[in-house]
């Protein structure tokens, strides 16, 4: 199917477009970025301007094609597909890896990717959410309204992060985070809950959840269905910084 591209709409030399997106009025998508299909991008949106650094090349990549050097260029943008992309939301160049956003997300207005950010499937970004640099924000996170992510925050699968909040470390897998600076308050039953979980269930996993034990060694996340047992695998499997 077509791409449904506004006649004001900027899209720069370096920008590579799957099938069926919609891209609004105004909005600018410069390169090197790709972008996969049935994405819907709203007015006055902007994607693939370079990373917030003082010490990096500001290009103006809408008059001219990208020149292979991601010292010069950035290091890309990749959108993948089936995302809600709002109005004015911004998404910038990676400075050292590709700033990438998987599939399925929805990104309310105002909110801002920052360079070398990942990411992933299934995030909620609420209004004017912004993340610093270098985050990484697995599946299906929800950050809440005007949420502030410091540079280098990893936001765990199923994490809810309450709106206003300003993060500073860590929010662990299926967790809720509130407050300035955020804490966490409990577990995120709820989403636990839809994805097919019972009370007894979401118990056992409670200790791992706030970090004060490892997972059950009875193969709890074994049985857990498919999609939630490899999230729960790969973030227990996470490297972790010590220091």
């Amino acid at each position: 199917m077509v791409n449904r591209i506004h006649p004001t709409a900027v899209i720069g030399e370096g920008v590579e477009l799957g099938e069926d997106n919609v891209i609004g009025p105004f909005t600018v998508i410069v390169g090197p970025t790709r972008i996969g299909d049935g994405n819907w991008i709203g007015p006055h949106v902007t994607i693939g301007t370079p990373g917030e650094d003082r010490g990096r090349e500001h290009p103006a990549a809408w008059e001219a094609a990208p020149n292979g050097d991601p010292d010069h260029d950035g290091h890309g943008v990749v959108i993948g597909s089936r995302n809600r992309i709002r109005e004015y939301v911004s998404v910038h160049q990676g400075t050292w890896r590709t700033t990438t956003i998987g599939d399925g997300g929805y990104f309310l207005r105002g909110s801002h990717i920052a360079h070398d950010c990942l990411v992933e499937d299934a995030v909620t970004v609420a209004s004017n959410v912004i993340t610093g640099g270098h985050c990484h924000i697995w599946s299906g996170a929800n950050l809440g309204m005007g949420a502030i992510l410091h540079q280098r925050v990893v936001v765990g699968p199923g994490a809810m992060v309450g709106m206003s909040s300003a993060v500073r470390k860590e929010v662990g897998a299926f967790t809720i985070a509130v407050g300035n600076p955020a804490r966490v308050t409990g577990v995120n039953t709820v989403g636990l809950s839809r994805r097919g979980l019972d009370e007894a269930t979401i118990e056992a996993l409670g200790p791992w959840l706030k970090g004060k034990a490892g997972l059950p060694e009875d193969g709890l996340a074994d049985r857990l269905p498919g999609d939630l047992s490899t999230l729960v695998k790969a973030w227990d499997a996470r490297p972790r910084d010590d220091h």
